[in-house]
């Protein structure tokens, strides 16, 4: 039995090395790809140009004025269905809908 052991002993350590050296990883550099780094360079200046250019037009066309508290405006197309309060003959509020008509006018109830 331990003639048995010494001969698998022997064997292992014949093989080991050369299923070992089989077994390791092997590193190759990749060949430099000009043509890859150029066009993701001009997709990256693309980018650096196209995208400043949209946040600047997207709010083009657009005006904002203030309108002071307590300022009457006229509405300029019609706003339909409204949440609004709407008093009855015995002056009594109830909750209701409407639609607000182009020209008239709103102002805020203090």
């Amino acid at each position: 039995m331990n003639t048995l052991i010494l001969i698998l002993a022997q064997l292992v350590k014949l093989l080991l090395p050369v299923l070992l050296k089989n077994t390791q990883p092997s590193c190759v550099d990749a060949a430099p790809q000009s043509e890859l780094t150029q066009r993701l360079r001009a997709k990256i200046r693309c980018t650096w140009i196209v995208w400043p250019l949209v946040f600047m037009l997207a709010g083009c066309g657009q005006r904002t004025i203030y309108v002071p508290d307590g300022t009457p405006v006229r509405l300029r197309e019609t706003v339909k269905n409204v949440k609004v309060w709407v008093k009855d003959d015995a002056g009594n509020t109830s909750a209701s809908r409407m639609d607000l008509p182009e020209g008239w006018y709103c102002l805020a109830d203090e």
